[in-house]
């Protein structure tokens, strides 16, 4: 096994994938950042800046790739892919072939449940697995009401609580993601950049102060980027997300409910609102105390705004449909107008 490249990642599994494309001329590698018009690659001769055919398509930091005379030519069918919803609407790529995503929170800020259910609802719809991990517990005498909150909201959901500082909870942390690709997802100020520098056990990331007023900081992060770490496995960094828009449909929101999907089948209508129809199986569990009704309150908003990035994306699809309908196909001539 190549091991230069193992160090990004790449085993016998990766192996397999390649296989097709491999022939003297090609190698493999993964992308490591992408910088405007080129892409950072790890290959067996090391990291090199490389242009993408047009044909390949967006690249995501975490893409397996193949590389032939200088530039990427095919990306490898991915494991897992985590997306958002862009603020300018449209789909933005975050991370691909992902493990673990830690959802970021730090100890010294209230933990939002929205900001939870709709990262934890992402994760369940990239294909990897979430871990919740709660940051600056050395500013805190006990961290038991918040881990007891997470429990609350996600009695599914594993939790670790670490600290940069005392190094409280790292080599939990090192042990669970060795041999894996975990990436970072946290809003600005939660301690992201400093618990990055603490796994690769270098000066990597960008620290900066937090505002005592709100306990946020600024970007100390700009762009995604991939790091080796020195215990095996590998770590993607994202900037802060002062928002994760949603990017899946109803069926990945409700794979993230499994209860209420359950629920929702003994309803005694088949199309039932779970509003004011009789016979709702699960505002009957809201009513008796089995599901909580923040918890409801979630599933039904991010079902709504599924719903709204489904017909979006319907309506873009059949905008360009009617765009492309009204020009002349490429290998038919134009018509020429009269004499």
């Amino acid at each position: 096994m190549d091991t230069t490249l193992a160090a990004y990642g790449w085993d016998d599994r990766w192996a397999a994938v390649f296989a097709p494309f491999a022939r003297s001329d090609n190698q493999p590698g993964r992308v490591v950042r992408h910088d405007r018009i080129a892409f950072v690659v790890a290959t067996s001769h090391g990291l090199a800046s490389l242009p993408a055919q047009r044909s390949v398509g967006p690249l995501a930091v975490g893409d397996w790739v193949v590389v032939h005379d200088g530039e990427i030519v095919e990306v490898l069918e991915r494991a897992s892919l985590l997306r958002r919803k862009a603020p300018e609407a449209g789909e933005q790529l975050l991370a691909a072939n992902v493990d673990i995503v830690a959802m970021v929170f730090g100890a010294d800020r209230p933990l939002k449940a929205g900001r939870l259910y709709r990262t934890r609802t992402q994760v369940w719809d990239a294909g990897a697995t979430p871990l919740v991990v709660l940051t600056k517990s050395d500013l805190l005498d006990s961290v038991d009401e918040l881990v007891e909150r997470v429990h609350v909201i996600d009695p599914l959901l594993d939790t670790l609580v670490v600290s940069s500082v005392d190094g409280a909870g790292l080599e939990s942390l090192r042990r669970r993601i060795e041999g894996k690709t975990l990436v970072f997802i946290g809003e600005s100020g939660a301690g992201k950049s400093t618990l990055v520098n603490a796994l690769v056990d270098g000066d990597v990331a960008a620290v900066s102060a937090v505002r005592s007023t709100d306990h946020r900081g600024r970007h100390t992060t700009t762009s995604r980027e991939l790091y080796p770490l020195p215990g095996g496995g590998v770590l993607i960094d994202t900037p802060g997300l002062r928002e994760i828009g949603l990017w899946t449909d109803d069926a990945a929101v409700d794979g993230a409910f499994p209860e209420m999907d359950e629920l929702s089948e003994q309803c005694r209508f088949r199309d039932c609102s779970h509003g004011p129809e009789p016979g709702c199986a699960v505002r009957a569990a809201v009513a008796d105390g089995r599901v909580t009704a923040e918890r409801f309150a979630a599933w039904l908003s991010l079902r709504d705004e599924a719903a709204a990035v489904t017909q979006r994306t319907e309506e873009r699809a059949q905008a360009l449909r009617d765009q492309q309908g009204g020009r002349p196909a490429r290998d038919e001539p134009r018509q020429q107008g009269p004499d």
